[in-house]
């Protein structure tokens, strides 16, 4: 069992708080991302969606997990489990700094999680305080205006990586 850590980054410019829209622990916000197996190190093509409101039962097991999958290669099965409530907002500070936010944890057993993909709908705020919602950042970037502080707005570089974490 080993813990992969999501953490994200980007360049924010006059926005704050950058999360999934209904935050990190949203049972219906869905995570992106391909697998690698343990065994051979094949790589998915697909990348698997997981949610935290749909879970499998393992099998031969009492337990479930959030992914139970085959790998197509040497067909070792393998499960990944989301463990909420350690995830939180990317922040102006963290992203002048160039620090990463972590967003969701993950027990991977046979599999490790590589290439996150930023899908599904984000919301941020601006340093004046006004939301900007249901922002698409599947095309890598995000611009708008923020009327509240007469200034543009805007979303780019944006980065993530697994930790291996305890």
């Amino acid at each position: 069992m080993v813990n992969y850590m999501l953490k994200i980054t980007a360049e924010l410019e006059s926005l704050a708080n950058l999360q999934p829209q209904n935050g990190c622990d949203d049972p219906d916000f869905s995570y992106f991302f391909k697998m690698r197996c343990g065994r051979c190190g094949e790589v998915t093509q697909k990348e698997t969606c997981l949610t935290l409101g749909e879970s499998f039962p393992i099998p031969n097991s009492k337990g479930t997990a959030h992914l139970v999958q085959k790998c197509k290669f040497c067909e070792r099965e393998g499960t990944v489990t989301m463990i909420p409530g350690r995830g939180r907002a990317l922040t102006q500070e963290d992203s002048e700094s160039g620090k990463y936010a972590p967003l969701m944890l993950f027990d991977c057993r046979g599999y490790e999680p590589v290439e996150y993909s930023f899908r599904g709908l984000w919301k941020a705020e601006s340093l004046e305080g006004m939301l900007f919602e249901n922002i698409d950042l599947s095309e890598g970037e995000y611009a708008d205006y923020d009327e509240k502080g007469e200034c543009p707005v805007m979303i780019s570089n944006l980065r993530a990586t697994f930790d291996v974490t305890k």
